[in-house]
């Protein structure tokens, strides 16, 4: 496997990683196309560092996971071997406010992507032997959990939101297209990434630069809410171990052993943000410290109260475990932001977007 890989969504915060930790991290010799409808997260310069050094090994293609006519040409001149499928909708909030996109993207996408693969694999003298299809999802469609217990792959599903309840619908499909078609499929469900080129809208990235500008720091309801995070390029990892050697038709939960109650998150990065830039050399702050921009803020609809991933299938049948730890992981995250300012200028001003307009018409 993995001479020609199609890599979906691979402009987006994980997928970018992902793309970046095949090339760099190893030994990979093959091809990785990347589509990418590039939406308000997506943004190619993620990789243009990948771009330069590896030339025609990495190809961009700007499109709709949706589109199956350009699926079926993509299939056809690049003959994949391999699909690594990150594309989706994956803000929450967005979703209770507009949920119409994920459900489009999350749903409809993900079906064109397996039918696709299922005319083009099964069509050909060997069917799939030597493919891989591997979908990855969230922890989220597991639903939420109480004060203790872990997600197991067999955990009923009880998604509580639009975004969760498309992923888990995803899912279904992907299992359905092994099962019916045999097609060779894995799934993996992570807990929460967080890492470099973090789109600003999610927690940890947008608590680092509303600190750095002096502006509230929002904890929704009482702060209390736990969640799981893992490392991206531990996430990176794993999903790489799961296509190279998970067997297919399986799931597998990937966690970073790390469970950390919202304002707990948020105080570490303000502890992490007063050592690499103190807040008394932060004209923006005034006399405040990065701690007293703190507010809390009503509580989100529907908020998931905990979740924890059991990730010991994936550690006993392909000896894979998350190797940083949450205060090294969030180090390393908040120096990458503060050495980036012209990417985080770009995202946060919107500029990126006039650049992609500019060089990918729509």
């Amino acid at each position: 496997m993995n001479k020609t890989m199609l890599v979906t969504g691979g402009a987006g915060f994980i997928g970018s990683n992902f793309i970046r930790y095949v090339f760099e991290r190893t030994g990979f010799k093959g091809k990785i196309v990347n589509l990418d409808k590039l939406t308000y997260a997506g943004n190619p310069e993620n990789l243009a560092d990948i771009r330069k050094k590896y030339g025609e090994r990495y190809v961009f293609v700007k499109g709709d996971i949706c589109d199956f006519k350009l699926l079926g040409q993509l299939f056809k001149k690049h003959n994949f071997d391999t699909v690594a499928h990150f594309a989706a909708e994956s803000h929450v909030d967005r979703s209770i406010f507009g949920p119409k996109d994920f459900i489009e993207t999350n749903i409809h996408g993900t079906f064109a992507l397996l039918e696709t693969a299922r005319q083009t694999w099964l069509a050909t003298p060997g069917g799939a032997k030597g493919k891989r299809f591997h979908h990855v999802s969230t922890d989220e469609v597991y639903g939420s959990l109480g004060k203790t217990g872990k997600f197991k792959e067999t955990t009923p599903y009880d998604p509580r939101s639009p975004y969760s309840s498309s992923k888990a619908a995803s899912d279904h499909l992907a299992r359905a297209y092994f099962h019916t078609y045999g097609l060779p499929v894995t799934i993996s469900n992570c807990s929460n990434n967080y890492g470099p080129y973090h789109f600003p809208e999610k927690l940890i990235p947008l608590i680092i630069l509303n600190a750095l500008e002096g502006k509230p720091l929002p904890v929704y309801g009482d702060g209390l809410q736990v969640r799981d995070w893992l490392y991206v390029e531990d996430h990176c990892a794993a999903i790489w171990r799961i296509i190279n050697k998970g067997r297919v038709g399986e799931t597998y939960n990937v966690g970073g052993n790390c469970e950390m109650a919202n304002i707990d998150v948020v105080k570490g990065i303000c502890a992490a943000l007063e050592k690499f830039s103190p807040s008394a050399g932060n004209a923006a702050l005034g006399s405040k410290k990065y701690l007293g921009l703190i507010k809390y803020v009503k509580d989100r609809p529907g908020h998931d109260r905990r979740y924890a991933i059991d990730f010991s299938k994936i550690k006993r049948e392909l000896g894979w475990r998350p190797s940083v730890t949450f205060k090294e992981g969030l180090t390393r995250t908040v120096v990458w932001y503060l050495a980036n300012g012209v990417w985080v200028r770009s995202v946060r001003t919107g500029e990126y977007r006039k650049w992609i307009d500019k060089n990918y018409k729509r």
